[in-house]
């Protein structure tokens, strides 16, 4: 009954420890809450080139539908 229990616990420990070992490199740099909270527009707008985008995808998926 003891075995299992053991075996369960040491193969959690692993886990846990494999998993903390993990390098962050790669992830973006966190920004403080004071910086994504404004009010200020973001530069440069992202708007023309996503309405952009969803009208060409709009446009692609018309001409799926009509096939």
């Amino acid at each position: 009954m003891r075995a299992p229990a053991l075996i369960a616990l040491f193969a959690l420990l692993a886990s846990l420890t494999a998993c903390s070992k993990r390098s962050t490199e790669g992830y973006p740099a966190l920004l403080p809450m004071d910086e994504i909270l404004t009010d200020q527009p973001l530069t440069p707008d992202p708007a023309p080139e996503l309405e952009a985008r969803a009208d060409a995808l709009r446009a692609r998926a018309d001409t799926m539908r009509n096939q």
